[in-house]
């Protein structure tokens, strides 16, 4: 760094950071918690599941038997502990977990891949020493018992595993943590450990890199002086079983800027890419560092050696409280496999009678390639700042970290403060917010530096064939420097669609680099897992509530996800799947936004969801308009407006065919055709329709911000006639029915039922139903939904019947929904009802992250039972990261309005022949875009469910 930079740094290190603040997540060390426990199920949902269950079995055993990817793994066994702390990392560089009692564990850093057990060689350890020769020492973490067990003892179990657990606490508040030692080792030291990460908003350089620091600050309330050491040990392992697979080595790094560390270099097995550790302190002129490059985990080995064990490594730091010189040399050649290495850095400092000192480690880990299961490779988004070297980058990367940590804790701290001091919040709120976005880190997130795979081992088949996947480019898009309108994107889309079959196509991605324009800084491709157990990257009804985290923190980030998925709307993938319910289909049709970018070969392979026909779904496309078009009225950015409006148009019209009467309004197929995918709807729909009414007038918005009269007349027209639908049919006078179908469960209270209404609003638009009906539907919704499950103390059950009952026709409808509870809290916050909001999500809070709930901290699922026991379905998911939609209400950003694609345009009400003629354009894209017929196979297992259903469940 240069001079003013190192000024610049001081100044931040005045920052009080060194006390947690007053609103944090807590817990003590001998908080048991509560162990976490799936959700069980009734016969009803067996009969409704189970042939599903059956086929994914099937189709995971065989992805298996050829080494593929598979959605979910039925086999798949997770830790049923609650002690999940605040990870190390921030985005898309890998995640590596830390419990509230002080242990690492649940290493992400390859795609999908979750080693879960804690690394027990990974820890901080302290040693103090007294005049008059008292010595105290002891490892600054709590395993259970459970975990401690089968440790070797003349191993890592020789270590002193004594911390008393009454005298620690941890304080969690994302993207930091505070753990207090009161009287650890040492009656009269306090020691706290401070953990950042550089998740720092709108920050797209540091937010990158993946490292962490822990400094600590030890305090000596004796009359005497206390030499304390403070000793960082790390295994080269990245979880489970790696570090026993051999080839690693481990050397010094060279002393810069008093920086003193080692490098682990780990050469992984089973196809990963290598992964080099850094682990360091620095030097000041009251703290020594030394390091131990590598020790044993085991025993010493028979033929001898030069190798120190752990217990020795252990024994001359506790006893000389530094490393010699010679202390871990490093031996010729690697670890053998089946052996395990590791390595220490220690760092040595007097603190004075009355004083304090503080002392600080970084850690990083560097895997600059993310290789998929088809055999691409991309680079992730540090490469972009320290390039391609893994040792070198580890090696800057905590030089820097050790450097520059204050000035990261100072940014953070200017980000959270507002909040975290805002006295009208109640006080769970705040660190609710933060913590929630735990998963922008641990949600197996990606980020690359934009550019295309490096390499691949696919092979492309012949070109030219119908069965290929084939884009729709070529035509003129407004803004593009052509100068021309945005009625030409849309005669351009007719000629490309009439003309697709007879160009030759080749292999195409939706890489949405591709709609970059001009002065647009490419700042990368990003991906995200639905959940831990649900492998699907970026599913898009569920990025529809966790969004507005990304946009509020990393808007360029959500702008080049939503690229993605325009460019994903103009690609047809014809090459055939196989649903779960039986059915063949394409990949992926034109026009038909997708679930999600796919699984083994995420933006070239999509849809990895298998379950239905995701071109069939209802809400996946209005979801795209509605967020685009917010995207674009929060960030101003009018050339992503324009480079998005073909997408739009395309999918708006897609969506006509399921208009089916005429009335311009969409019906469910009488099937869970969109997020609620176990829970069937048919005709119209509060939630679907409400999304259909909000998206027709998100697309008008659209069309006047590029300047397309004539659609903006069409798509207002068709508005109003849709509305006129929406009300007449589904308001009864107290809410919006769940659909119009006269089923048993039409008249259902469904907590989501205002979506549309809740997204109008986060967009700056005009509500879709009057203010009165929302008020009172959202009034039924916290009477029923909430207060009547649990006294409102597990959130809003999807599902209520008129009679106070909760809806069981499906497993979905009588579970609650934390990331849907937060969208409906955030719906009550735009319709002038906070203390309601505030009460709905209390509930889902202190249920999830409750001293007293159900032990989800940190690892917050897509679901859990609403009968008090609290059972979960998919652990750490996406959704709750709708908490971000309460702050955007809450506290609403300017939203640009009036935009322009075209500089100097002026917008004016069309005339009814530019209308019809809008109408008749849009009408031939519909027609062109049409499914056919479906023609359904249910199989033996369909049919044999259906006769045993029949004959078991009572008819409803």
């Amino acid at each position: 760094m240069g001079s003013a930079e190192v000024e610049q740094t001081k100044a931040h290190s005045r920052v009080g950071c060194t006390k947690p603040p007053a609103r944090t997540w807590q817990r003590k060390f001998e908080d048991e918690g509560k162990k976490i426990a799936m959700f069980t199920m009734t016969m009803t949902d067996i009969m409704t599941i189970m042939p599903l269950i059956v086929k994914m079995l099937v189709l995971h055993i065989k992805a298996t038997a050829k080494g593929q990817a598979s959605v979910y793994d039925p086999f798949k066994k997770w830790m049923d502990n609650c002690y999940r702390g605040v990870p190390l990392g921030v985005l898309g560089s890998g995640s590596i977990g830390r419990s509230y009692r002080g242990y690492f564990q649940h290493f992400q850093i390859f795609p999908r891949v979750y080693e879960q057990k804690p690394v027990l060689a990974n820890q901080f350890s302290a040693f103090v020493s007294r005049p008059g020769g008292k010595r105290y020492a002891t490892i600054l973490s709590s395993p259970n018992a459970d975990v401690l067990k089968g440790i070797d003892k003349n191993g890592i179990g020789s270590w002193d595993w004594n911390l008393k657990d009454k005298n620690c606490a941890y304080h969690g508040l994302f993207p930091r943590s505070w753990t207090t030692y009161e009287g650890e080792p040492d009656p009269e030291i306090k020691i706290t450990c401070r953990q950042i990460s550089p998740f720092i908003p709108h920050n797209y350089k540091d937010s990158s890199f993946p490292v962490a620091v822990f400094t600590f600050t030890v305090e000596n309330s004796a009359s005497t002086p206390a030499d304390v050491t403070l000793l960082f040990t790390w295994a080269n392992s990245v979880g489970g079983t790696s570090e026993l697979t051999g080839n690693h080595t481990n050397s010094r790094m060279k002393a810069r800027d008093g920086v003193n560390g080692v490098l682990l270099r780990h050469r992984t097995a089973g196809g990963h890419p290598p992964v080099t550790f850094g682990i360091a302190s620095q030097e000041t002129g009251d703290v020594r560092v030394t390091c131990c490059p590598t020790f044993a985990m085991g025993p010493p080995s028979s033929g001898g050696g030069e190798q120190l064990t752990a217990k020795e490594m252990w024994a001359e730091v506790k006893n000389r409280g530094s490393f010699s010189d010679a202390a871990g040399a490093v031996p010729r050649g690697s670890s053998r496999p089946g052996s395990s290495i590791g390595a220490a850095v220690s760092a040595t400092t007097t603190v004075p009678a009355g004083g304090t000192r503080e002392v600080s480690f970084a850690l990083s880990w560097s895997c600059p390639e993310v290789k998929f299961p088809a055999g691409r490779t991309y680079h992730r988004r540090y490469t972009k700042f320290l390039g391609l070297d893994r040792d070198a980058a580890a090696e800057q990367l905590v030089h820097d970290a050790l450097l520059e940590h204050m000035k990261w804790e100072s940014l953070i701290d200017e980000w959270q403060r507002p909040v975290l001091e805002d006295k009208t919040l109640p006080d769970w709120y705040p660190v609710a917010l933060f913590n929630e976005l735990y998963y922008l880190n641990a949600g197996g997130t990606i980020w690359t530096d934009g550019m295309p795979p490096r390499k691949t081992g696919l092979a492309s088949s012949r070109s030219g064939t119908t069965m290929e996947p084939f884009s729709l480019n070529g035509f003129s898009l407004p803004g593009d420097g052509s100068g021309e309108s945005c009625t030409t994107a849309v005669d351009g889309m007719l000629r490309a669609m009439a003309t697709a079959e007879e160009r030759p196509h080749s292999p195409e991605a939706c890489f949405g680099t591709a709609l970059l324009c001009d002065g647009e800084e490419n700042v990368g491709q990003f991906l995200y897992l639905e959940g831990m157990e649900y492998h699907m990257w970026n599913t898009y009804d569920v990025h529809f509530y966790a969004s507005f985290a990304l946009l509020s923190l990393f808007p360029d980030i959500e702008l080049t996800l939503q690229r993605d998925f325009a460019r994903a709307v103009l690609l047809q993938d014809p090459r055939p799947m196989r649903t779960l319910d039986g059915a063949t289909v394409p990949r992926k049709v034109l026009g038909a936004v997708p679930h999600d970018v796919g699984l083994a070969d995420p933006w070239f392979e999509l849809n990895a969801y298998m379950l239905h026909d995701p071109a069939r779904w209802k809400d996946l496309n209005p979801k795209f308009v509605l967020q685009v078009y917010r995207d674009v009225a929060a960030t101003g950015n009018v050339a992503f407006a324009a480079a998005a409006w073909p997408a739009v148009y395309l999918a708006m019209a897609y969506m006509d065919q399921f208009d089916r009467d005429g009335d311009g309004m969409v019906e469910n197929e009488g099937r869970p055709d969109q997020t609620y995918d176990i829970w069937s709807v048919s005709g119209v729909s509060a939630y679907t329709g409400g999304l259909w009414v909000a998206a027709l007038q998100a697309a008008a918005a659209m069309a006047r911000v590029v300047g397309d009269g004539g659609a903006e007349g069409y798509f207002l027209e068709r508005l109003k006639r849709a509305q006129r639908v929406y009300d007449g049919e589904l308001w009864n006078g107290s809410y919006f029915d769940y659909d119009n179908s006269g089923s048993g469960n039409s008249k259902s209270i469904m907590a989501d039922q205002l979506a549309g209404q809740w997204y109008s609003r986060a967009c700056g638009l005009e509500p879709i139903v009057e203010e009165e009906k929302a008020r009172s539907a959202l009034g039924t919704v916290l009477d029923y939904n909430v207060m009547r499950a649990q006294g409102g103390t597990v959130g809003a059950v999807n599902g209520m019947r008129p009679d106070g009952a909760v809806d069981t026709s499906s497993t979905q409808s009588k579970e609650v929904w934390p990331g849907v509870t937060y969208g409906v809290a955030a719906a009550m916050i735009h319709e002038g009802m906070p203390e309601a909001a505030f009460r709905t999500a209390k509930g889902a809070h202190d249920a999830g992250w409750g001293r007293d709930g159900y032990g989800y901290a940190f690892q917050t699922p897509e679901a859990w039972t609403a009968d008090g026991g609290g059972g979960y379905r998919s652990l750490h998911y996406m959704r709750p990261l709708c908490i971000w939609a309460m702050q955007w209400a809450l506290s609403p950003p300017e939203l640009h309005k009036n935009l322009r694609a075209l500089p100097g345009s002026v917008s004016a009400a069309a005339s009814p022949a530019e209308v019809a003629l809008a109408r008749e354009k849009f009408e031939k894209v519909a027609t062109m875009l049409r499914l056919p017929e479906e023609e359904q196979d249910k199989g033996y297992l369909g049919a044999l469910y259906q006769i045993l259903r029949q004959m078991i469940l009572p008819a409803s």
